[in-house]
């Protein structure tokens, strides 16, 4: 008996009497939160904007096109690891009628990994502007005030361990190490000496001390460079010298191509020199330094994204794992909210860091009321220009940062597990709008009661 079975496929073959429990189950997934979410998210219109599609050749797979973008929303909403899901999943029959699947008890689902399968599926093929107007469309409805928009940007910080020039080179060195011993074992060679094993003991000491003073600092980054340097020499020569002997797969050219700008990096910086787009992990290469200047936490690393808040729902308008001010971006905000809602933009709250002349002078030309503090001399109207600068400001100071405080605790946000570059924007754009759809239940419910009143 196969292990999953879509419901699509499974109804017309199900008896009467002794499948009335799944009726139930049915009628009790409608009335419980996570139906009400389903019923909010276009599903068949997302995955066919992703592209996904059924299996013309070979086994059919487990999940349905729908039930893969749900899967999606459901590992945003449980919060759970992939393992812990699956796990779930064989078990709650609401998480299964979520995904449009059903479960044999008795041939549970073993394979954690199909989770991050579908998670790689998808982030080759999403889209955020096209996703985003889907799901616009669909919640544009329910929506009170769709001319007032709140913008800010906030970082999205990756699982990596806190990035030091040390532990970086150390990482660099033992990496290429490594594969040297395993290059001169398959040739069986002689290996190459080395002070590896010395450097190994006095990085550990080092690692141990609660303080270290600067000069032991540079002795060993001085060290660690010199010895990263000759290993990636010996490294080369090993493999230039045996090129017809090795195949070496394409993730090790890629590793090693990383590393080498590991070094090239950390010789600048021991110089005294400046360095763009400096690497912190050699496994996600992608992930830079962004300041934001907070006082617990001056530095963090992950994805910056700057989104735009239309009546509480937050939609991505720029994501990048590169720095950027995202002071610049007013027109860039005012234009997606314009191409999702199709409504003009009367009322705009934004940072400080927002109010620069340019912006200024762009939203008093398009009769935009903002929040910035007014320059100049004050109007007639000055005292109702001022309740109104604080009504916006306080609406994005509670609603909009706390609506990132809420993604970050509640729905998978705060330190993203994506061991790739197209999965981590994957894992964010699920987190945000999965966090937007159950904000969307009380709406939905609210105007549907109007509407019987």
């Amino acid at each position: 008996m196969r292990k999953v079975q879509k419901i699509s496929k499974l109804e017309p073959t199900i008896g009467f009497t002794e499948f009335n429990i799944y009726t139930d189950y049915g009628q009790s997934f409608l009335s419980s939160e996570l139906g009400r979410l389903k019923s909010l998210l276009p599903l068949e219109s997302l995955a066919k904007a992703l592209g996904l599609k059924e299996n013309r050749k070979g086994r059919p797979s487990y999940f349905s096109p729908e039930g893969k973008v749900a899967l999606m929303f459901l590992k945003s909403y449980t919060g759970f690891s992939d393992r812990d899901l699956v796990t779930h999943l064989n078990s709650n029959i609401h998480y299964q009628l979520f995904c449009g699947i059903r479960i044999h008890p008795l041939n549970p689902l073993t394979n954690f990994k199909i989770i991050s399968e579908i998670r790689c599926e998808t982030g080759k093929k999403l889209d955020i502007d096209s996703l985003q107007q889907i799901l616009a469309d669909s919640w544009k409805p329910h929506l009170e005030h769709p001319s007032i928009m709140m913008t800010d940007a906030t970082c999205y910080e990756s699982a990596i361990r806190f990035p030091t020039d040390v532990k970086l080179l150390w990482e660099s060195v033992d990496w290429v190490y490594r594969q040297l011993r395993l290059i001169v074992k398959y040739l069986k060679g002689r290996m190459p000496r080395s002070k590896y094993d010395k450097q190994k003991c006095r990085y550990h000491v080092y690692s141990k001390k609660r303080k270290r003073s600067q000069s032991e600092t540079r002795v060993l980054k001085r060290s660690l460079l010199h010895l990263l340097n000759k290993l990636i020499g010996l490294l080369d020569e090993t493999v230039e010298g045996n090129r017809s002997r090795l195949e070496l797969p394409a993730r090790f050219h890629k590793r090693l191509s990383v590393i080498r700008e590991v070094l090239e990096q950390q010789t600048a910086r021991f110089e005294g020199q400046a360095v763009k787009g400096l690497i912190v992990s050699i496994d996600k290469s992608y992930i830079r330094p962004i300041v934001r200047g907070k006082e617990t936490k001056r530095v963090e690393f992950g994805a910056k994204v700057n989104t735009i808040q239309v009546d509480g729902i937050n939609f991505i308008e720029h994501v990048s794992f590169d720095a950027f001010h995202e002071g610049i971006r007013i027109p860039a905000c005012i234009d997606r909210h314009q191409r999702l809602f199709r409504k003009r933009v009367t009322h705009l709250a934004a940072d400080r860091i927002y109010a620069t002349n340019y912006n200024r002078t762009y939203c008093s030309s398009r009769n935009i009321v903002t929040s910035f503090i007014r320059k100049g001399r004050p109007s007639k109207d000055e005292e109702q220009a001022k309740q109104m600068r604080q009504l916006l400001n306080r609406e994005r100071s509670t609603r909009l940062e706390g609506s990132f405080g809420t993604e970050k605790q509640y729905y998978g946000l705060d330190r993203i597990k994506a061991r790739t570059k197209q999965t981590e924007i994957v894992w964010i754009f699920f987190g945000i709008h999965t966090a937007n759809a159950v904000r969307m239940i009380a709406k939905a419910e609210k105007g549907s009661k109007k509407q019987v009143a």
